[in-house]
């Protein structure tokens, strides 16, 4: 990242500057991971044919079911729900793979409950639509990305990314591809996903080879890949080149066309993307210049325009702002500041068009790295990596107003949290 930005994370490959920035509050620099060994493998896959049927999740019953509400299925709104955490395995004091856990939909307690093991460094998570199977990346040299059966918590296997350090990964709506970010070496993936939720090979890789890097950068770094709500684009925020490529999905070869490009301003670092409701405006987080963004959006050409950037709500110094949440009703949005400990609470006004600052809330962690809703919108959990926490908030659905819910859970070196 932008010299200017994030502190170093480590010595040695460059991509470790990414993966542990503030993992040891006192630690000057973090060891070097060594590039893992040849990828686990599952049988051969293949994508689906189009219009093939894939089996749906289970009914959501007992804590160890993991089944995820589809968009006409709401959550309930109490009992228990699973909770999967994402940690650094090769960090002092790190995890020791995928965290299970399991939250109460009412009141946000978290309980424990166990581990999925034989994953490397799974920073980011995402669930299938279908919520048959989860999905996480292993950050590391030689990148990968893991599929997890549901509800049994069973390794389905690992396929390489064709990148270094892969940061972020997104299930198309359609069920049938997986996309990934590899922050390293600047490059977006593509993996068919299998009838069992297993990962084929991948179909695609692009490289981000230009423009040039902006101010501080030594290339390109890309941090998020996902779908736009309308589902014929694909968006990849890179933070290196300080652009927001637009791709076509080519949904039976599992290829990426590119069909537009978005600039921030230089050095800006544009780090992750949240679209409104509406699907016309999207929220830009700019880490290396601490601001956010409003951008405008055409879905029928998948053209994003990055407006003016405005205050995170920190004051002075470097917040780091990793990540930006949208209520369901579209009314507010939150931005995890890692720097300043707080979550920005920002009222979203004409239509999406605008984001107003509220006020900073303290997030009771240190160093939020991803934040996330429940399904129904009404918690908000903050993934603390420094502190090794995991903070839940009642959401106010009429004020977005932000309440704690109790003691922050525990989770070494949490990155992720992903709430079904």
């Amino acid at each position: 990242m932008s010299s200017g930005a994030e502190p170093s994370r480590g010595a040695g490959d460059g991509w470790t500057r990414r993966r542990f920035v503030g993992a040891l509050a006192a630690a000057a620099a973090a060891p070097t991971v060594p590039a893992c060994g040849a990828p686990r493998t599952d049988p051969a896959v293949t994508a689906p044919a189009p219009g093939t049927t894939l089996p749906k999740a289970p009914p959501a019953g007992p804590p160890a079911s993991a089944s995820a509400p589809t968009p006409s299925s709401p959550a309930p709104s109490s009992g228990a729900r699973p909770l999967f955490l994402g940690t650094y395995t090769s960090g002092d004091g790190g995890g020791k793979g995928i965290g299970v856990a399991t939250y109460d939909a009412e009141t946000g307690a978290v309980t424990g409950g166990g581990v999925v093991t034989g994953v490397d460094n799974p920073s980011f998570l995402a669930v299938h639509p279908d919520g048959w199977a989860l999905y996480a990346v292993d950050e590391q040299n030689a990148g990968a990305v893991t599929a997890v059966g549901l509800p049994g918590n069973e390794v389905l296997g690992s396929r390489s990314t064709g990148g270094s350090g892969p940061c972020h990964l997104s299930v198309h709506p359609g069920g049938r591809w997986l996309l990934s970010a590899n922050y390293a070496s600047g490059s977006v993936a593509v993996h068919p996903i299998g009838a069992s939720g297993a990962l084929g090979e991948r179909t695609d890789l692009v490289r981000h080879d230009s423009p040039a890097p902006g101010p501080g950068q030594q290339g390109p770094h890309a941090h998020q890949f996902v779908t736009a709500p309308d589902g014929g684009h694909l968006l990849a925020v890179d933070l290196g080149t300080d652009t927001v490529y637009t791709y076509r999905l080519d949904e039976t070869r599992g290829t990426l066309t590119e069909v537009s490009r978005a600039r921030t301003r230089p050095g800006a670092g544009p780090r992750h993307l949240t679209f409104h409701p509406g699907g016309r405006y999207a929220y830009l987080a700019n880490e290396a210049d601490d601001t956010a963004t409003v951008c405008g959006y055409d879905p029928a050409t998948g053209r994003l325009s990055v407006g003016e950037p405005q205050s995170t709500g920190t004051g002075g110094g470097t917040s780091y702002p990793a990540q930006f949440l949208v209520t369901p009703n579209g009314s507010y949005a939150f931005l995890a500041n890692r720097g300043h400990n707080s979550l920005t609470r920002y009222a979203i006004e004409a239509d999406g068009a605008r984001l107003r600052l509220l006020d900073t809330v303290p997030v009771g962690g240190d160093f939020p790295r991803h934040i996330a809703l429940s399904p129904d919108g009404r918690l908000l959990f903050a993934a603390n990596q420094r502190s090794g926490t995991v903070t839940v908030f009642g959401v106010d659905q009429e004020s977005g107003e932000l309440r704690r819910t109790g003691e922050p859970f525990a989770s070494p070196l949490a990155v992720c949290a992903l709430p079904l």
